[in-house]
């Protein structure tokens, strides 16, 4: 399908905004039940709330530039019955009341006391509704049946340890940045083996795409199984919608080299880090490891997009 930059950063971008969303809210409830909060670390996870809220309504708002109509964007939220756009849409702005409520209680705390048991479902819900709505990002694109490689059981899970790994890099990164060394070492070991499992799992993911094709022929898509059907003419003298979108194709051989690029950035984040650790900068490690991470997962959804074959596609 033709890989539109609006739905790349969004997909991106979002996606780190939730998960950045999803690790705070999990950080603050686990320090809260244990009673740890401490005023420096309530600056850090403020400041992680506001990053996360930040990419993720961006994201948002760069999916817009994909619809016709953007005024009319607001109709989304009308059909979450059997909708999983809409589903995200409502989730999307669900995250927004305990990401508040989330913030509120953070700068109570910076000067008075804390609501403990208040602030630990606040930051579970917050977890929960990030995790939802990536996951409703994810299934907008699983559930589509005409677009086999989309359709892989693998997609929904990748989908959200991009999410979750980008935002774990963002997290550790603005750590590091405000409180200084606070163990980079087993931070970027963490990266590094969450990343790791993501790219095998991504490997595993084309290997299985490539090899099961779409479920048929130009014969079939014609009424025609079992016969060999060649084209005589195309059947448009001019690109419409349908050839725009639904036809995009990528050699194979840049294929090959945009996955193994997407994931050498992915992997190589951690290992540049930990060389610049050497070089004695804990916090420029960990912004590089991020950057480069953000970077991968970029790559890896303009290959989602582009290599995704439509059936229709056995027609032209």
């Amino acid at each position: 399908m033709h890989p539109a930059l609006s739905v790349i950063l969004f997909t991106t971008l979002s996606g780190a905004g939730y998960g950045l969303l999803v690790w705070l809210g999990v950080s603050v409830a686990l320090l809260n039940l244990r009673g740890q909060v401490l005023p420096a670390l309530t600056g850090v996870q403020l400041a992680a709330l506001a990053l996360g809220l930040v990419l993720s309504t961006a994201g948002l708002l760069f999916s817009l530039g994909h619809l016709g109509k953007p005024l009319r964007s607001w109709r989304a939220f009308s059909q979450w019955r059997t909708s999983w756009l809409s589903r995200e849409a409502v989730m999307a702005i669900a995250t927004v009341l305990p990401a508040l409520l989330v913030g509120a209680l953070l700068w109570r705390g910076m000067h008075g006391p804390t609501a403990t048991p208040l602030l630990a479902i606040a930051g579970i819900m917050l977890a929960l509704f990030a995790l939802a709505t990536v996951a409703c990002t994810a299934m907008i694109y699983a559930s589509l049946k005409p677009i086999p490689a989309w359709r892989h059981p693998l997609v929904v899970p990748v989908y959200l340890l991009f999410a979750l790994l980008t935002g774990l890099a963002l997290l550790f990164a603005l750590m590091l940045l405000m409180l200084g060394d606070q163990g980079p070492e087993t931070m970027l070991l963490t990266l590094a083996v969450v990343a790791c499992l993501l790219v095998a799992l991504k490997w595993l993911y084309w290997y299985e795409t490539d090899r099961d094709g779409l479920p048929g022929s130009r014969a079939t898509a014609i009424g025609l199984p079992g016969r060999e059907a060649t084209v005589f003419e195309r059947p448009h003298t001019e690109a419409n919608y349908v050839t725009r979108e639904m036809a995009f194709q990528v050699a194979r051989t840049h294929a090959r080299w945009l996955r193994i690029g997407a994931s050498a950035l992915v992997v190589g984040g951690p290992l540049l880090g930990y060389l610049l650790l050497a070089a004695g900068s804990p916090a420029l490690a960990l912004a590089a490891a991020a950057a480069l991470m953000l970077a991968g997962a970029f790559v890896e959804r303009w290959l989602f997009f582009a290599q995704a074959r439509h059936v229709v596609t056995l027609y032209y």
